[in-house]
């Protein structure tokens, strides 16, 4: 995972802002004065206040850029939404740039349902059709052509769709969604055909992918397999960066955790305290080891089923049935959910749980176990794919489980960062012992090169921190 330069950093206003720097005294305050009590955290007034920063930098500023910073969960896209909306409403032309087809299909329809009266374009390759669900809305125009689209007051479609577009006069502003999934190289091919840009998305999940190796670039301000944020950020360092400083989905039990492990440079808060989300059952469990790990993700947020030590194929048959296992048990209990402010329970159905695994592998074991014991509906897949979805529940197969080797894909920073912050109420993680071990028989070994921005925290350093917090929910399970 490739993290920003911070260090100092900008906090919501611009102003100054480095996490792990003391606050120095104010000249103002008298020697040995009493401490002044804090404020307490009102997450809806920092989110709100970070949002207005973000808007005024958008709509008045007068860099070419602006960057957002946002955690798992922190209303990206009600971001970019309420941005777009804004633009149009002052007259601005806006083009929106996502990454994948699903992301421009989703941001479409939630413009169009937030503003039904918003002139939207959907920009799409002719074998690339749109959700046939956004007919319904009247305002929506869809088309090949940009030509077709030019009238609307926001066209939308993907970084590999714009690159096609040529010939055409620039519009005046850009924004571009999930920025740090955006490869340097793409964004360099869409960047005529906007004057200004507001860049938002998640330095904490996966880096951009590439087919090719690129280790001949390393090091070099226009690496083309890096970031887009990141390249932008090299070549324009003063550019406005801000953050988003809350959660809305992770819970009081989770945020800590994922903040500290993978958000060391920009911290978040959860935007529900403690108590505020609970899982519950309808059924007592039965003392077995599935079922105190169960009791255990309810009670604290987070659970880790551990099976012995040893060295398996990727697709560990043992591991992947105790996946399967915790999720029939998960319904068989008749799993409840609890959402402060309602105090009524909401059942915790299939829909809303998902199992998260490194490799399509070992995801299609866990569906066929699944449905060797009668389960349908839980998404199961990897951690590229569940990346920006959200569930109730989540059941994770460490990627490090069973391997007798720590290699630079399963140590990635944002995929265990993906897996471990897609939750509303509770986590549970499926690994073999010896993981610990693993790690330290496995230093991290690749090449320091200079220009590089360095990597805060690193894919060992990350699980050290995730296995600890882990190990104090443990059950240890012989299958």
């Amino acid at each position: 995972m490739t993290q920003p330069v911070r260090g100092p950093g900008t906090d919501t206003d611009g102003g100054p802002y480095d996490p792990r720097e003391p606050q120095p005294p104010q000249a103002s305050d008298p020697p040995h004065a009493s401490p002044v009590p804090h404020e307490p955290f009102d997450p809806g007034r920092a989110a709100a206040e970070a949002t207005s920063a973000i808007l005024r930098s958008t709509l008045h500023g007068t860099a070419r850029g602006v960057v957002v910073d946002s955690p798992p969960g922190a209303g990206k896209s009600t971001l970019v939404v309420r941005a777009a909306r804004e633009l149009a409403a002052a007259g601005e032309s806006l083009m929106i740039v996502a990454q994948t087809n699903a992301q421009v299909d989703d941001l479409a329809d939630r413009l169009a349902t937030a503003d039904p009266e918003l002139p939207v374009g959907r920009l799409h390759g002719t074998d690339s059709p749109p959700d046939p669900a956004l007919d319904r809305h009247r305002s929506l125009a869809k088309s090949t052509s940009v030509a077709e689209l030019r009238d609307r007051a926001v066209v939308i479609a993907t970084a590999a769709k714009w690159a096609y577009v040529k010939d055409t006069e620039p519009w005046r502003h850009a924004i571009v969604d999930e920025a740090y999934q955006m490869r340097s190289d793409a964004l360099l091919q869409v960047a005529g055909l906007f004057e200004r840009a507001l860049f938002v998305g998640d330095p904490g999940q996966l880096d951009p992918f590439s087919v090719v190796g690129a280790d001949q670039w390393a090091g070099l301000s226009w690496d083309p397999s890096a970031s887009a944020v990141v390249t932008l950020l090299a070549h324009n360092p003063g550019l406005p960066q801000h953050r988003l400083p809350v959660s809305w989905r992770l819970p009081a039990s989770a945020a800590p955790l994922v903040s500290r492990a993978f958000y060391p440079y920009t911290p978040f808060r959860s935007g529900t305290g403690p108590g505020d989300r609970r899982l519950g059952f309808g059924v007592r469990g039965d003392g077995g080891g599935l079922d105190r790990a169960l009791d255990e993700a309810a009670e604290s947020g987070w659970g880790l089923l551990e099976l012995p030590a040893r060295h398996t194929p990727r697709t560990d048959p043992e591991a992947v049935r105790a996946v399967a296992l915790l999720v029939r048990r998960l319904l068989d209990r008749g799993g409840l959910t609890y959402s402060a402010p309602d105090p009524d329970p909401a059942p915790l159905t299939a829909e809303r749980i998902a199992v998260g695994t490194a490799h399509r592998d070992q995801a299609a074991a866990v569906r066929a176990a699944l449905s060797t014991l009668g389960v349908a509906g839980v998404a199961v897949d990897t951690a590229n794919r569940l990346q920006g979805r959200e569930f109730d529940v989540t059941v994770v197969l460490h990627p490090l489980s069973g391997r007798p080797d720590a290699t630079a894909f399963h140590l990635e920073t944002g995929r265990l960062c993906v897996l471990t912050s897609r939750h509303r109420h509770a986590c549970l993680v499926v690994c073999r012992a010896g993981v610990a071990d693993l790690l330290d028989e496995h230093p991290s070994s690749e090449p320091v090169r200079l220009g590089v921005t360095v990597k805060f925290p690193d894919g060992w350093e990350a699980n050290h921190s995730v296995l600890a917090h882990l190990a104090e929910h443990r059950t240890v399970w012989r299958p």
